[in-house]
């Protein structure tokens, strides 16, 4: 079997889709416009974008370095990277950590909470959210989660349209869909915003998100900034190490990593742009949280006119960013598989996938049937995380990956999965990734994989690799687990 560098995105246009689509998820686009605007507005969007340029972007030149140098699946990629810099080969146990437990985990409750905004999907065109209000959008949430069965299918299904596409490769499958998929989603944010713009409160919204306070910046806030700017570049998930193998030699990384950078953090506030002013204008409370697009939305679909359609391209727009992500999160899975175990792609495709969906039961039955089972109480854990926030409510870990402080919930299996993905395996992969690449990865290897010259932008990367990248994702860690 070919090794996963031999196959090669056909153009610069189609990995930039692939790797912005695999950066904008969820998370970007409902839940980093209200964290900015509660915390700082415009002052937070600056620390933000300062983390995302100084420990997100380092990292993620690191990752597609390592791939394209080594052109395998990430786990033999660190192997190889180890090899060739004459350090312990075992360093590709990071490789593993990534793989398994950073994409596969994140993939197994990402695809609860992509099915359920997929169903949302049915919801909006059919006009049940026409005149709901608060009341009848909690019902329509609770109806959601209280039913195995229902969450079951919907888990299913977003589940197979992932496989599906990994499956067919990645010219016939991940480039094809993302191709199609990443101009969708700009076209409906858009869409989405030019109607905000007509309709909404935008002087609100601009005082909301992009009024300045820098009294509400402090250690606390910070550490939010680091967490999103971090985990929303798709990083220490095995993915842009998969994504850097397919890279031709001619595409320049930190060129190509800076916007992904960009456009990841444009897609974010361009999101907060298009919800916030239709949040407002109706009333709404803009601080739901991870209720936000289940519960206070609707409600605003509900009054609006046209809301039915716009509902409907909402959802949409939220199913295309699940879909760009989750294929992400399985692809470094069926390269190891391919390479490792000579399985046809779509087999490697069905067994990754097949776990994450079985794996992601948990946290299906986490919400209804199973929701009193704590499989942490026997050491006297009821609940996992920091801090309470909102009255410690939180569904179905929609929190993942943000970097949030992780607020006190019940430990379901569910929330220990999340947890132990987002506050444990991808900080700490970071981390290690971070000295790894700093401390014990040739230097000279790195600068010539990126096609850079001594000092400058490449002694800049250097540092910020190797002192502050890993002072800042311990940071992260402890944190997160105090």
């Amino acid at each position: 079997m070919a090794g996963a560098g031999q196959v090669q995105w056909s153009s610069r246009m189609a990995f930039m889709f692939a790797a912005v689509g695999s950066a904008v998820g969820l998370g970007n686009i409902w839940r980093f416009p209200y964290v900015a605007g509660e915390n700082g507005g415009s002052a937070f969007i600056l620390l933000y974008i300062g983390f995302v340029f100084m420990i997100g972007l380092p990292v993620l030149i690191a990752e597609l370095s390592i791939g394209r140098r080594s052109g395998k699946s990430p786990i033999a990629s660190l192997g190889a990277i180890a090899k060739e810099s004459k350090v312990n080969k075992r360093w590709n146990l990071l490789g593993h950590l990534g793989t398994f437990g950073g994409g596969l985990g994140l993939l197994s409750f990402y695809s609860v909470i992509a099915g359920w905004v997929m169903s949302y999907i049915i919801q909006g065109a059919s006009g049940a959210f026409v005149g709901i209000d608060a009341e009848g959008a909690l019902a329509e949430m609770d109806t959601f989660t209280g039913s195995a069965g229902t969450m079951t299918f919907w888990h299913f299904l977003f589940t197979a349209i992932t496989v599906i596409i990994v499956g067919k490769g990645i010219k016939g499958g991940l480039e094809k869909a993302v191709t199609y998929l990443m101009p969708m989603l700009f076209l409906i944010l858009l869409l989405l915003l030019g109607y905000s713009l007509a309709t909404g409160d935008m002087e609100k919204t601009t005082e909301f998100l992009f009024t300045p306070d820098f009294s509400k910046i402090n250690g606390e806030v910070a550490l939010q900034a680091l967490g999103q700017a971090f985990f929303s570049l798709s990083v220490t998930v095995g993915t842009m190490l998969a994504y850097g193998a397919y890279l031709p030699k001619d595409i320049s990384i930190h060129k190509s990593a800076t916007l992904i950078a960009t456009a990841d953090t444009l897609v974010a506030l361009l999101a907060g742009l298009a919800i916030f002013p239709l949040v407002f204008a109706y009333g709404l409370a803009p601080d739901s949280g991870p209720s936000l697009i289940f519960k206070t939305l609707p409600i605003a679909f509900g009054q609006m006119p046209g809301g039915s359609f716009i509902a409907t391209m909402f959802f949409v727009l939220l199913t295309i960013a699940a879909i760009t992500s989750s294929i992400s999160l399985l692809e470094p899975t069926v390269a190891y598989f391919e390479e490792k175990f000579n399985m046809t792609r779509w087999r490697a495709a069905l067994i990754g996938g097949g776990t994450a969906f079985i794996v992601g039961l948990m946290t299906v039955y986490s919400s209804n049937d199973a929701k009193e089972f704590l499989p942490l109480a026997f050491m006297g854990l009821e609940t996992i995380g920091t801090k309470v926030a909102n009255g410690g409510e939180i569904m179905l870990g929609i929190t993942y990956a943000t970097g949030d402080i992780m607020p006190a919930k019940l430990a379901t299996m569910g929330n220990v999965i999340d947890f132990g993905v987002s506050s444990i395996v991808m900080p700490f992969g970071g981390f290690l990734l971070a000295i790894f690449v700093g401390w014990f990865v040739s230097r000279d290897s790195m600068r010539d994989e990126m096609g850079l010259p001594e000092g400058g932008v490449f002694e800049i990367w250097h540092v910020l690799i190797k002192f502050v990248c890993p002072i800042a994702l311990a940071w992260v860690l402890v944190m997160g687990l105090m």
